[in-house]
């Protein structure tokens, strides 16, 4: 693993120097894309749009276009916005995180202690634990400012939830929702039903990217000279007339797997 960032947490007064790790991968097959009439590597290449020519990394820079023309910003310049955020995630409040809607995370990183840092580690790590509380702060990731958590993960590590701003996250008004009828009471009922059954306790480990495996399959096989026959799945109804039907038969099919 490499850092993709060196800085510290400031916690209070106390400065604690950290290292940042992606504690994230992807896991989709990873596909080429192709020339489909020789099966060649496509390439892609930055070129200048009034020449037509590509331009090295080294001659690219980057720029607002303010107005008629562009503003070019250098490295001095990005390094003048709150420098202080460059080196230093700074926790401005700590809050119970069950009060954070999911629609606010992004993506994960670990925290690792550097040299001197380990015991303020230890230290914050156990508070919140103890606490059950998190941390919100701000930081600077590759010219951005980053709104993010600080919690505790398997009571082992420091992790940082990075999060959406308010503004990122989109108004729905505009959607087509349902009216605010309420359902009948037998249907709610028997749906609340349907919920306890399914209900249990979270398990990570039960779920796993079957879609990979299967494509895998069509790989190995395409590569054998075989082809594998495409399923057809029924279409499930959407009528609202159906939806009794649909609940009941839910229920019996989830005590038919439990029993």
């Amino acid at each position: 693993m490499r850092a993709i960032w060196n800085g510290a947490i400031g916690f209070g007064l106390v400065n604690i120097p950290i290292k940042l790790y992606s504690a994230t991968e992807e896991s989709n097959i990873d596909l080429d894309m192709l020339d489909k009439d020789d099966l060649e590597n496509i390439n892609f290449k930055r070129v200048n749009a009034k020449t037509g020519k590509e331009v090295k990394w080294a001659d690219i820079v980057k720029g607002y276009k303010l107005e008629d023309r562009y503003i070019v910003l250098t490295d001095e310049d990005f390094k003048e916005v709150s420098p202080e955020k460059s080196k230093i995630l700074k926790i401005n409040q700590f809050v119970d995180i069950n009060e954070i809607d999911s629609a606010y995370f992004e993506s994960s990183y670990f925290l690792e202690p550097q040299k001197n840092g380990e015991e303020a580690y230890k230290l914050l790590l156990q508070s919140l634990i103890k606490t059950k509380m998190a941390g919100i702060g701000t930081f600077i990731l590759r010219e951005k400012e980053i709104l993010c958590l600080v919690r505790p993960y398997e009571d082992k590590i420091l992790m940082v939830n990075r999060m959406r701003y308010p503004e990122e996250i989109r108004e729905f008004e505009d959607l087509k929702l349902p009216s605010a009828k309420k359902p009948k009471e037998e249907e709610l009922t028997m749906a609340e039903s349907l919920i306890k059954q399914l209900a249990t306790k979270f398990d990570p480990d039960k779920y796993k990217n079957t879609y990979n495996d299967d494509l895998m399959k069509i790989i190995e096989a395409k590569a054998k000279g075989k082809t594998k026959k495409v399923e057809t799945k029924e279409e499930v109804s959407a009528k609202a007339t159906d939806l009794m039907a649909q609940l009941k038969a839910s229920l019996e099919a989830g005590k038919a797997k439990a029993g």
